[in-house]
C-alpha cells in the first residue's frame, strides 16, 4: 500500500460540479491499494496516518512535533490506483493495482478503520469519490509532501515459536546433577561398607 501525505492549509475534490470532501487545514492523502495488501496493510497505514508529526505543536509552535489528533485538523483521503504504476519504457503499467472491486472493498475498509482512530471522524475525514474521474484542489503547506509505502514484510510475517525458558534449561541440568551426586553418595557408602566387611574377616 503506497501514500502520498501533503501537509495542506485546504483540499477538496469535486466530481463535475459536485463537491465530494473538503477539509480546511490538515492532510491531503492519495492512496494507492495493490494486489498484495491485506488488512495489515490497512491497519499499519491508518495508524502511520494519524501518529506522523508533520505539523506545529499547538502549544509550543514546534514545527514536526503534533500529529492530526493533537492538531484536530482534518484528512482528506483519495484513491488513487496511479500509485502502483510501474514503468515499461515509457509507459505506464498498472498490473500492480488491485482491480477496482475488491480494491473498493479494501478502500472502504481502510476509511472505517481510520475513522475508528479519529474522534469527531465525520467532520473531520473526508474522502474523494472512488472510481470517478475526480478534480483534487490541493493547496499545499510548505510544499511538505512525503511518500509512504508500507513494508513487504507484513504480508510474510509468521508467528515466531515460543524460545524454551533458559531457566527450566537450568533447573533441569541442576536436576541431573543432584541426581548424578545423589548416585555418587550410594556408591561411595557401599564401597566404604565392603571395606568394613573385609577388615573385619582380616
Amino acid at each position: 500500500m503506497r501514500a502520498i501525505i501533503q501537509k495542506v492549509t485546504k483540499a477538496s475534490v469535486t466530481v463535475g460540479d459536485r463537491c465530494t470532501g473538503s477539509i480546511g487545514q490538515g492532510m491531503c492523502v492519495l492512496l494507492g491499494i495493490s494486489t498484495k495488501d491485506t488488512d495489515k496493510e490497512i491497519e499499519w497505514m491508518a495508524n502511520k496516518l494519524v501518529k506522523l508529526r508533520i505539523f506545529n505543536h499547538p502549544d509550543t509552535d514546534k514545527p514536526w512535533d503534533a500529529d492530526l489528533l493533537q492538531c484536530k485538523f482534518g484528512i482528506l483521503i483519495v484513491s488513487q490506483f496511479t500509485l502502483q504504476c510501474v514503468l515499461k519504457g515509457n509507459k505506464p503499467d498498472f498490473h500492480n493495482a488491485m482491480k477496482a472491486e475488491q480494491s473498493e472493498q479494501m478502500y472502504n475498509k481502510f476509511v472505517q478503520v481510520l475513522k475508528s482512530k479519529i474522534p469527531n471522524s465525520d467532520t473531520l475525514v473526508q474522502e474523494g469519490e472512488f472510481g470517478a474521474f475526480m478534480q483534487v484542489h490541493i493547496q499545499n503547506d510548505g510544499p511538505v509532501t512525503i511518500p509512504i509505502e508500507s513494508p513487504e514484510s507484513l504480508s510474510t510475517q509468521k508467528v515466531k515459536p515460543a524460545k524454551p525458558q533458559k531457566q527450566n534449561n537450568k533447573n533441569q541440568g541442576k536436576k541431573k546433577m543432584e541426581s548424578s551426586e545423589v548416585a555418587k553418595d550410594e556408591t561411595d557408602k557401599v564401597v566404604e561398607q565392603v571395606t568394613k566387611d573385609l577388615d573385619k574377616k582380616l
